[in-house]
């Protein structure tokens, strides 16, 4: 999916096919992962045409441009023999190891890394969580200055991802947290992996895996019921079978659905109930509309609740009796877990008291 990529030669490039780590993360379904680690906790989620190593180089590349980092060539001695701690600037949960092992690798193969923690573990402010350092026989200290920034882009969104996932995910119980499609162009299998880190849940990839019946397909297709019908004739034509799922957003459309279903065969799996979940002036909300759809539904279906999802609001949501809540907040309005890469750790923890950020 991407073009061939020329990254600068002081941009170590990989030297090996074989990978220098101990244990290689399998990942059915997704096009040339490129990812090897020695404990992966959560695995990427599944997709047919994603290449995540090329996504790696692309980040690589686009930092380097046409000529890579002078600084970096110009004040790093190449004999140097360095070491470089991961420092958590805040709390939160930590995301992106694996992503970051592979990014050091593709610039540096020699590149030795040491993780003290491993994803999905809770991180606090001042933490050494994992060093990077160079072998004594190589001392290319430089490919750890070339990698750190996307190592750090990587791993700081993610973390930022699975922070608010987990704590979303706490208190919605019992009902489970979703992500959406509202994800980084780009980056949608690293947007949703955050999420999966944070204990949240994947609904679909993309188009391709789930039908979902939106607002504008119910107002092209007259309905509903015509949305409904079409999307089963297609399956059905078609000899498709995945999850389908319809969004509504007045009680009278979850009647027309519960009815449609009562009537026909159907593979709808799945209702969404969208803004039903109404705002008050005090900034509590009103989820009254939201349970009276809850009860009409009485469980043949999966319920999905969506819109004002916060995190405020999440728990008084999940105790209405709804499946599951979506929530597009965790990965297009993500705030990045402030973490850093420091070759002198004693410094930037004496800067950090001084700011108040350790």
């Amino acid at each position: 999916m991407f073009g061939v990529l020329s990254i600068p030669s002081f941009v170590s490039p990989r030297v090996s096919t074989t990978s220098r780590l101990i244990a290689t993360m399998s990942v059915a379904g997704t096009k040339n992962p490129g990812l090897s680690i020695e404990s992966v906790s959560v695995k990427p989620p599944s997709h047919p045409t994603y290449d995540l190593k090329g996504v790696i180089k692309l980040a690589l590349a686009e930092d380097a441009g046409d000529r890579g980092d002078g600084t970096c060539m110009a004040t790093i001695p190449a004999n140097m023999e360095v070491e470089a701690h991961f420092l958590a600037k805040e709390d939160g949960v930590l995301a992106g190891i694996a992503l970051a092992e592979s990014t050091f690798s593709e610039v540096d193969p020699t590149l030795k890394v040491v993780w003290l923690r491993k994803d999905g573990d809770f991180v606090h402010n001042g933490l050494q969580y994992g060093k990077v350092h160079v072998f004594t026989n190589t001392r290319r200290a430089h490919s750890i200055v070339v990698a750190e920034r996307v190592v750090l882009n990587f791993m700081q969104r993610m973390s930022g991802i699975a922070t608010l996932t987990k704590a979303m995910a706490d208190v919605a119980c019992p009902a489970y947290i979703l992500e959406t499609r509202k994800t980084a162009p780009g980056l949608r299998l690293v947007d949703k992996w955050a999420v999966l880190i944070g204990g949240g849940r994947i609904p679909r990839m993309g188009l391709f895996d789930m039908a979902t019946i939106k607002d504008n397909h119910i107002s092209i297709a007259g309905g509903v019921k015509n949305a409904l019908s079409s999307v089963d004739l297609y399956l059905e034509e078609n000899h498709l079978h995945m999850g389908v799922e319809v969004e509504t957003r007045t009680l009278g459309e979850v009647n027309e659905v519960l009815h449609y279903a009562s009537q026909q065969k159907t593979s709808l799996t799945r209702i969404m109930l969208d803004n039903m979940v109404v705002p008050q002036p005090n900034g509590d909300v009103d989820v009254s509309m939201l349970k009276e759809a809850v009860d009409m539904i009485d469980g043949k279906f999966e319920i999905e609740a969506s819109g004002n999802v916060t995190l405020e609001t999440v728990h008084k949501i999940g105790q209405t009796g709804v499946t599951y809540i979506s929530s597009g907040a965790l990965t297009h309005s993500v705030k990045a877990l402030d973490i850093s890469l420091k070759i002198d750790t004693e410094l930037a923890l004496e800067v950090g008291r001084h700011t108040k950020r350790a």
